[in-house]
């Protein structure tokens, strides 16, 4: 076999090929043949499905400078090195059935990636520093997850399938390019109210993520998978803040503080001085330098930078306070997709009493 391997790597550098298939070699290790003297160069796509590789070379991008492609589909691999950031021209990255607990941040420094797959890993979230948009304002010491942030601008399909995760960072809402996100069967209890605000993201895919009630009304007349979703089990995994509209229960993303109700008349003071901030910031300073962690508290300065959400009727920022509101799926277009199989709302998010009064999802 290992001759067998080391011819087939010969070949393939001495004729200068471009796609070289690795995939049911039970290999442990990435081969050291791929390394030797110049690499190779000429190689754009690599498959290695199918092994039992635990982690990736240092030097690949030095040796593999111009892989386009790179597929390790069923492997074993718990860690991606930081090497990875430097496959300047990668387009397509397969990480899926791996052991993968966190997102490698060097990801960010793939500017061409517009694939990155990491179904069926042991992903428990997605840090939310990694998807950061407002590289114009992060401090020196978190400045590396700019980097990341530049990459995911131009993904256009994430799939995370069959993770760990409860929780979506809300910088995913605000992503220009993502197209398709899958997210089916994890542990979701909720998505965050902005997600499919954006007109480019038209895919969303959460089937069988049985604590998940609530869709945010913004994914509607998008094609939308959530069949599987609403079973009444327990939640365990973190404290959730939620509302309920006669039968039904929906839990709410953590960053809620506060849920409005019909009857108030008047916003808390902290939610006016938000807006009033973020207005000035997006009016005329179009910097948020001039606030520090002293003079804000740094949570509140961070949802100034990426508020909570935006209201589904008249699109004001929100950032410590929602105004929910059920819309049952049997109510709208996308229930024949699902044929009374699930029992999962839309939730329309609103900013005040008067908005939450006036607003209708099928108008």
């Amino acid at each position: 076999m290992a001759s067998e391997l080391c011819k087939t790597i010969s070949v393939a550098r001495l004729e200068k090929h471009k796609n070289l298939f690795l995939n049911y070699r039970n290999l442990h290790h990435f081969p050291l043949e791929l390394l030797k003297d110049e690499g190779l160069q000429y190689l754009e796509r690599l498959y290695m499905k199918r092994n039992s590789l635990t982690t990736l070379p240092e030097n690949l991008a030095q040796k593999l400078p111009n892989l386009v492609e790179l597929y390790l589909h069923s492997n074993n691999i718990v860690v991606v090195p930081e090497a990875i950031g430097s496959l300047v021209k990668l387009q397509c990255l397969d990480l899926s059935d791996n052991a993968l607990e966190i997102v490698c941040p060097e990801i960010g420094r793939l500017r061409a990636l517009r694939h990155l797959r990491l179904a069926n890993n042991q992903l428990q979230f997605l840090p939310p520093d990694h998807w950061n948009i407002a590289p114009n304002w992060c401090s020196c010491e978190h400045s590396w997850t700019n980097h990341y942030l530049r990459c995911v601008l131009f993904h256009k399909y994430l799939t995370v399938d069959r993770n760990r995760l409860w929780y979506v960072p809300r910088h995913l809402c605000q992503l220009p390019s993502l197209n398709e996100l899958s997210m089916a069967g994890n542990r979701l209890a909720f998505l965050p109210l902005d997600l499919g605000r954006s007109r480019e993201l038209q895919y969303v895919y959460v089937d069988n993520n049985i604590n998940l009630k609530g869709l945010p009304s913004y994914l509607y007349n998008k094609v939308i998978g959530c069949s599987g979703c609403g079973a009444p089990i327990q939640v365990s995994e973190v404290k959730l803040l939620s509302f309920s509209s006669g039968p039904r229960t929906v839990f709410l993303p953590a960053e809620v503080k506060a849920i409005g109700t019909e009857h108030d008349h008047v916003l808390p003071l902290q939610e006016l001085a938000m807006r009033s901030l973020y207005h000035t910031y997006h009016s005329f300073l179009k910097d948020l330098n001039f606030l520090s962690p002293i003079s804000l508290p740094r949570s509140l300065l961070e949802l100034l930078h990426c508020p909570l959400g935006h209201c589904h009727r008249c699109s004001e920022p929100m950032f410590t306070i929602v105004y929910p509101k059920l819309f049952p799926l049997r109510e709208t277009p996308m229930a024949g997709l699902h044929q009374g199989r699930t029992t999962v709302s839309f939730v329309a998010y609103c900013c005040s009493t008067q908005c939450l009064q006036t607003f209708d999802l099928l108008s």
